[in-house]
C-alpha cells in the first residue's frame, strides 16, 4: 500500500482486525455526534455516519494519507439496536435477538485529499434461543456496554449463542476485512 492508513477509531476490535490483517496503520481521533437524518434508510445509515466520521478529519489530512472511517449497527424488524444504555437495556436487547435473526451493517469510507470511497458489508446473524441465566451470565461477565446490539460475536456468547451467519465474521467484529482489503487494492494510486 503506497498510502500512510490512518485509522479513525477507538474500537480495539478495529484495531486487533487491522493488525491481525497485517496493515500498518496510524490512530488519529475525533468525537463526531452519531445522529443520522430522520427518514434514513436502515441500510444506509452506517456508511452516512462513516461519512460523518471522515468530515471531521476536512482539512486534516495529508498528501499521500488514506483515512478510513467505519460504523458497524445491527438491525432488528427494520430498526437499529444501539449500544445498550445500562444492564437492564443490554438484557433486554439479547431477549430480543434470541432466536432470532438480524443484520449486522458496517459502512466504510476511504478518503485522501483527492478521493472519498465508501461501502457497505451485510452479515444475516442467527441466534439459537437464549435462556434467561445466559444472556445475564453473559452481560454481567463480559459487560458489553460499547457494543452495538449489546454482544461480540468473539465473546463466550457468540460461541454458544450463535448458530450461524451468513457473510463476513469479520464484519459482526466491527470491519469487513476482505472487503476493506480489496477496496484498498482497487483504490486510486497516488498520481
Amino acid at each position: 500500500m503506497e498510502y500512510k492508513l490512518i485509522l479513525a477509531s477507538a474500537s480495539p476490535r478495529r484495531h486487533q482486525l487491522m493488525c491481525d490483517a497485517g496493515f500498518k496503520f496510524e490512530v488519529r481521533l475525533k468525537h463526531t455526534e452519531e445522529i443520522w437524518p430522520e427518514g434514513l434508510a436502515v441500510e444506509e445509515v452506517p456508511e452516512y455516519l462513516a461519512g460523518l466520521k471522515a468530515k471531521a478529519f476536512d482539512g486534516e489530512l495529508k498528501e499521500g494519507e488514506l483515512l478510513i472511517t467505519a460504523d458497524t449497527v445491527v438491525c432488528l424488524d427494520a430498526k437499529i439496536l444501539g449500544k445498550p444504555e445500562n444492564r437492564e437495556h443490554a438484557i433486554e436487547m439479547l431477549h430480543r435477538l434470541s432466536g432470532r435473526k438480524h443484520q449486522v451493517i458496517t459502512g466504510v469510507c476511504l478518503t485522501t485529499l483527492q478521493e472519498h470511497r465508501s461501502f457497505s458489508a451485510y452479515t444475516d446473524v442467527y441466534f439459537k434461543t437464549l435462556s434467561d441465566q445466559e444472556i445475564t451470565c453473559y452481560v454481567d461477565t463480559y459487560k458489553p456496554f460499547d457494543k452495538a446490539g449489546a454482544y461480540g460475536i468473539q465473546e463466550w456468547i457468540g460461541y454458544i449463542g450463535i448458530e450461524r451467519i451468513e457473510g463476513s465474521f469479520y464484519n459482526v467484529m466491527g470491519l469487513p476485512v476482505q472487503q476493506l482489503y480489496e477496496a484498498l487494492r482497487r483504490f486510486p494510486k497516488k498520481s
